[in-house]
């Protein structure tokens, strides 16, 4: 699975038009184009164990000539790649050997047969010495994870590569790995650890087998507006020359981005709308759609009120060009959260800020720790006593 540079991985690229077949909001007219796409990919590459996956689950239409001949040029395949394993087993050194069960590794990652390319890189792990090369069969591995959105598969393995490391390694796939579990992050909602993972690799990314860098921009723009102050925004984000150069590419995201900064909420709302298709149609980051939509309008909520000890509703709706109706039906929701600081006073049409004081906020935590101490520890001595 190892994509050229400035190339995705095509089995990549195939699980995202997966997922956009199983999408509500994509128009069955797109899905039939899609449909023919993706059995075009797994014809292409005669992935005989994925087409039967997907005739199970209704995804393509079976063609049993179509799946025999598939499974007989795996079979064909199959046999020739035990032979090479055979004969640089007996005539030939460690590294023939080494290479011959790669290629067997390739090839169950190539059909989709996930368990059995699991297998078979466990086979060629152990006739692997160095640690550049076992670093990777891991990034295979997580490549597989991310094919299958195996959670669980993912976090093994990015912990498996950061043990290897400890052994040695090189930068180049030190960078590499830090988009990986970046993106690991992002998908298990943990948004400021995968913001700070992608800036990070801004100025060394070379991921390109995952996802183009526009789309690596993408991320890290949306993770960083929820996750950085203003101050930390502007210098790594706003600022940052690799970002500029990228960031006109993708449609709304420059607005996005800047017309927070600049205060434009207008604009943002604007912007905000272009993009929540983008994100609504992203097999990364649909999961989290809503959750995501919260947090921004937190953030721009948060920043516009810090302006003010008290402001109108009026006011704060026309700077975000919608009704007053909608900003205080969206503020009840976000007071009543705990998400939003402030007061409305529904007479007078008035929002009033009470920020929270950071040490009086410390002490009510301290006392309410401290009291469900003591009645733990009062429980535990009526039990001692009986």
């Amino acid at each position: 699975m190892e994509g050229q540079e400035g190339t995705q991985q095509p089995h990549l690229v195939l699980s995202h038009k997966l997922f956009l077949l199983t999408h509500p909001d994509v128009q069955d007219i797109e899905k039939v184009n899609l449909r023919e796409e993706v059995l075009a990919s797994v014809k292409a590459d005669d992935m005989a164990p994925l087409y039967e996956a997907l005739t199970g689950n209704s995804l393509l239409d079976l063609d049993r000539s179509v799946l025999d001949s598939m499974r007989a040029k795996n079979d064909e395949e199959l046999k020739k790649l035990d032979e090479k394993i055979a004969d640089a087993e007996e005539n030939l050194g460690e590294s023939e050997v080494r290479e011959a069960h790669l290629a067997k590794s390739l090839f169950f990652i190539r059909i989709g047969d996930k368990d059995r390319a699991l297998e078979q890189l466990k086979v060629t792990e152990s006739k692997t010495v160095a640690v550049g090369l076992k670093m990777d069969l891991v990034f295979h591995t997580l490549q597989l994870g991310f094919f299958y959105m195996d959670f669980d598969l993912i976090s093994k393995s990015i912990e498996k590569a950061k043990n290897l490391f400890e052994e040695g390694g090189d930068w180049e796939r030190k960078n590499r790995l830090k988009v990986y579990e970046g993106l690991y992050c992002m998908s298990t909602r943990n948004f400021k650890k995968a913001a700070n993972l992608f800036l990070d690799s801004i100025s060394t990314f070379t991921t390109y087998e995952l996802f183009p860098y526009d789309t690596f921009i993408f991320y890290t723009v949306l993770t960083s507006i929820i996750s950085l102050d203003r101050v930390s925004l502007k210098q790594k984000v706003v600022d940052a020359p690799e970002i500029l150069t990228v960031i006109g590419k993708v449609p709304y995201l420059s607005d996005f981005l800047n017309s927070l900064y600049d205060c434009q909420y207008k604009s943002f709302f604007s912007a905000f709308a272009g993009l929540t298709e983008q994100i609504k149609l992203d097999r990364y980051l649909h999961p989290h759609f809503r959750y995501y939509m919260r947090e921004v309008r937190t953030v721009v909520y948060s920043q516009f009120l810090e302006s003010y000890k008290s402001v109108t509703i009026k006011a704060m709706a026309n700077a975000f060009g919608v009704s007053v109706e909608f900003i205080d039906l969206e503020l009840s929701r976000f007071i009543a959260a705990g998400k939003l600081h402030c007061k409305i006073d529904k007479v007078a049409g008035v929002l009033e800020t009470n920020r929270p004081d950071s040490k009086n906020a410390l002490y009510q935590a301290t006392i309410k720790q401290g009291d469900f101490l003591l009645n733990r520890i009062q429980k535990l001595s009526r039990v001692i006593d009986l």
